[in-house]
């Protein structure tokens, strides 16, 4: 038996309607020991399989395609019956069965997960606040996962944590003893263990504001010390949640929305989930009080959190509800394949800068830029021409997630490759339509026919949406097109594409000296460690290698700081002599200066235009010179 997913009004009335009358899962979780970084964590079942009954814990978290293997962060299991101590054998690497019952009961595991990753994906706890994700602390009960769940998040002890809050999209348990109230401890329940995985917990003295969009409260949560207008912050993310609502048609399909945001020094992380997304940002790309906005330009910083906002919040429908038929349901014990990334990652992608644009929280020529810098990323990698963004999906989980130093060289991103894809999709839709059609419609279609109805979209789904949505000849000759375009290598006409939209495409050297072709290492001081060592570059053809350490050219020191300088000074075709260390063999290079690659793209609004062509860009991009 399944039960739909309930809805919550958030506020003084944040609850669900009263539970079904199955059983449920009773979940605790208490962050015992932060300094320690464990959270003690039980799972109780009242009717246990007497055969004996199975527990899992997930491989991997929706959005991210790795496995992840998060069991092994649990340190300690235990399983009592009827309040007495009862075997429990470990099955696999992320499974339990307890012995078989003879007479009815009460079956409870009690463990400890040790939570010290500081990212969007698992769980992480000290003395300054708590995070995690379900898929991280919370054992499925096999047989039981389409049972309502209860989950009591518990105060930690000590004075030092007696004002910790509690954020998180579950609802309250109304009726239930204990029950939560808004941002308090207590209990919280999910419709099933799949809803139940999908609401990120924060707890601890963060920042909270509010904003209402398309008639829904949206909270904004930080943790971590920072200086953030919350206000200005609050404003621009309404314009751009809106103006997704709108895209897709109101209502939105959550009752309450939460960004769930850690700040760091230094960090950049998101991860979607069903009515909230965990963020990851560095302080100085939050807004502050007098920061420049309105006539001005906004900082690149802000710009880069307002796009990491924007792609998360646009998966409230692509990827939660829009789903590849793989990922329904998903099997979080192993892989789940899809060719399809590219659409649900790199749409998503192509649409987080252009709501932000549309929405009129940054200017036209903003939004190039930014479209700009994604084109020369692209460019910059020749692993374009060997791998296709449908390959790059199916193997997301092998190579994608798990890049080494030559990853430039041999994969392409389905995240930025896909987004350009969307773009040139969306301009022959619109062209070829005289405006009338766009990748608004097919996103609104796929929507309507997969979102709304939670039937998993086909590895061919997408093509049919398109030919749908072009209609007559144009639909079909795209739909072959963009078959064509994932399943193979080349590049992109955007430079023919943008021109039929008043947009001048530019490409030049990305630098005006000559060029090593290799990528440095950050977070080395001075040190000139390589990170990747471009294909047909000059010192792959001299035999450097990624790790090595560059010391001296010429004879002089090296550092990150003079290198630039240094090649400055020199001209394309003149002979160097470098000196690096491999491992602890110092070792000596000769190597022909080359020409940087023609990689780096600047686009522009064309000063002159005619008026099919502006009307088309408007279109596009909202209001335009």
């Amino acid at each position: 038996m399944s039960f739909p997913t309930p809805r919550c009004t958030w506020g003084a009335n944040r609850t669900h309607d009263p539970m079904p009358a199955l059983p449920a899962v009773e979940y605790r979780i208490c962050p015992a020991q932060p300094g320690a970084h464990l959270f003690e964590v039980s799972c109780t079942v009242r009717d246990p399989d007497p055969q004996g009954q199975v527990f899992r814990l997930p491989a991997w978290i929706p959005g991210s395609y790795m496995i992840r293997e998060f069991a092994r962060h649990i340190v300690t299991l235990r399983a009592e019956f009827n309040g007495e101590p009862w075997p429990i054998d470990k099955l696999d690497k992320h499974s339990w069965r307890a012995a078989p019952t003879a007479v009815k009961g009460t079956l409870s595991l009690h463990y400890e997960v040790y939570a010290w990753d500081l990212s969007v994906r698992a769980a992480h706890l000290d003395d300054s606040h708590g995070f995690f994700n379900g898929t991280s602390v919370f054992l499925a009960v096999d047989g039981r996962t389409d049972r309502p769940c209860l989950v009591d998040i518990e105060r930690p002890s000590g004075t030092a944590c007696r004002d910790w809050k509690v954020a998180t999209a579950l609802a309250l348990a109304r009726g239930v003893r204990g029950a939560a109230r808004p941002y308090g401890f207590g209990v919280y329940r999910a419709a099933d263990y799949d809803e139940l995985i999908d609401h990120p917990v924060e707890m601890g003295e963060f920042t909270l504001g509010h904003f209402e969009a398309a008639g829904v409260t949206h909270d904004i949560v930080l943790s971590g010390r920072h200086d953030c207008d919350l206000e200005r912050l609050g404003e621009d993310l309404r314009r751009v949640c809106e103006w997704q609502v709108a895209l897709f048609g109101a209502p939105p399909p959550m009752d309450y929305y939460v960004f769930l945001t850690m700040v760091v020094g230094e960090g950049y992380g998101g991860l979607e989930h069903r009515a909230s997304t965990a963020l990851l940002c560095s302080r100085a790309d939050l807004p502050w009080k007098g920061m420049a906005g309105g006539a001005e330009t906004l900082p690149e910083g802000y710009k880069t959190f307002l796009g990491l906002c924007s792609h998360e919040y646009f998966h409230t429908w692509n990827v939660k509800r829009i789903k590849p038929a793989a990922f329904t349901p998903y099997d979080l014990s192993e892989e789940n394949y899809t060719r399809l990334l590219w659409a649900f990652e790199g749409f998503t992608s192509y649409y987080d800068d252009l709501a932000l644009v549309r929405s009129g929280v940054i200017k036209p020529e903003e939004y190039l830029e930014l479209l700009a810098k994604t084109v020369s990323n692209v460019l910059r990698g020749s692993g374009r021409g060997k791998q296709s963004v449908a390959e790059s999906s199916f193997d997301a989980w092998t190579k994608f997630y798990r890049q080494d130093e030559n990853a430039p060289n041999a994969l392409v991103s389905y995240y930025a490759k896909g987004a350009l894809i969307a773009l040139a999709l969306d301009l022959q839709l619109r062209a070829g339509s005289e405006g009338r059609k766009s990748l608004d419609d097919v996103m609104r279609l796929l929507w309507q026919a997969h979102g709304q109805s939670g039937i998993g979209v086909a590895e061919d789904g997408i093509f049919a949406a398109v030919r749908e949505v072009g209609g007559g000849t144009l639909g079909p000759r795209l739909a072959r097109w963009l078959e064509k375009t994932v399943e193979g290598t080349e590049d992109l006409p955007l430079a023919r594409l943008l021109k039929g939209f008043g947009v001048d495409y530019h490409a030049e050297p990305a630098g005006k000296t000559p060029e090593l072709g290799v990528k440095l290492a950050t977070g080395n001081g001075d040190e000139v460690r390589l990170a990747t060592v471009y294909d047909g570059g000059p010192a792959q053809a001299a035999g450097l290698s990624a790790g090595d350490v560059l010391l001296a050219l010429d004879g002089l020191k090296l550092s990150a700081k003079s290198m630039d300088a240094m090649l400055a000074r020199r001209q394309v075709g003149d002979e160097v002599e470098i000196h690096a260390f491999r491992r602890d063999e110092l070792r000596q290079f000769r190597l022909t200066l080359a020409a940087a690659e023609a990689s780096k793209v600047s686009l522009k609004l064309a000063a002159r235009a005619g008026a099919a062509v502006l009307k088309l860009r408007r279109g596009w991009l909202g209001s335009t010179k």
